[in-house]
């Protein structure tokens, strides 16, 4: 240690080192992902998914107005493209939706809760009856939509030029680690051509699948929030479960 302390030589070799030190461990902390590169991991990610159950939390800004958050348990499966749905906390609760591509003549069949869940409708998908308190049909419900509505909107702001992306750290969500990635999408003419003006991403560390999204407005607020609590993605869901006459579903 003295030999050090009383050689300039060693001690300009310890400062310096210390200084490329120092510049790597700062410069590491403002590198920007690369957005593509992250899509196409993410996409590969959703690509393996077959099929899966999970608790969907979902709350939307109907008419400026942010709605409560509605809780659901819901079956998915990919191929082909099945939805099983029932609310399970108030004003909803108790009520079913299924939805299988090709089935029933495209239509969803759906019923209330509670004293009226004896009604059961086929509605086509973008009924107004399903659309009075929804910025989106069903059918867009699932962890892959969540993807693409990402892909759709990065991409298209990656082309135009006013895309932002960045990484902000780990966060715990419904229990599991996730990477927070925001999408922020500059000022620009086209600017109605968006789904928000930010996007805040929790991805699942392990699997790499987006559990929850959140669309703020140019102004701060909340206009889309979805997550998904419980993911399983091991679930080997069969035609059983997208059957009405299943015993526990009310249909």
């Amino acid at each position: 240690m003295d030999n050090i302390a009383n050689n300039p030589s060693s001690r300009f070799i310890c400062l310096a080192l210390f200084v490329i030190i120092a510049i790597a461990a700062y410069g590491s902390e403002i590198v920007e992902p690369n957005p593509e590169q992250w899509l196409m991991e993410a996409e590969a990610a959703y690509d393996r998914v077959e099929s899966y159950t999970a608790i969907f939390h979902k709350q939307q800004r109907i008419a400026g107005e942010l709605l409560d958050e509605e809780t659901i348990f819901l079956k998915f499966r990919k191929q082909p493209y099945s939805l099983y749905m029932k609310w399970v906390t108030e004003p909803y609760k108790g009520s079913e939706l299924l939805y299988v591509v090709g089935w029933n003549k495209g239509r969803i069949k759906a019923h209330r809760g509670g004293f009226f869940s004896f009604i059961v409708r086929n509605l086509a998908p973008n009924d107004p009856k399903l659309m009075e308190n929804d910025l989106r049909p069903v059918t867009s419900t699932g962890v892959g939509f969540l993807l693409q509505t990402v892909a759709i909107n990065m991409r298209k702001a990656i082309k135009a030029g006013v895309l932002t992306f960045t990484d902000h750290g780990k966060e715990s969500v419904y229990g599991r680690d996730t990477q927070v990635m925001v999408i922020d999408i500059l000022p620009n003419e086209n600017a109605e051509d968006y789904d928000g003006a930010r996007f805040v991403i929790n991805q699942d560390v392990e699997s790499k699948i987006l559990i929850r999204i959140r669309v703020y407005d140019r102004k701060g607020q909340l206009i889309e929030n979805y997550g998904y609590e419980n993911l399983n993605l091991d679930a080997r869901l069969s035609d059983a479960d997208f059957d009405p006459k299943r015993p526990e579903y009310d249909f």
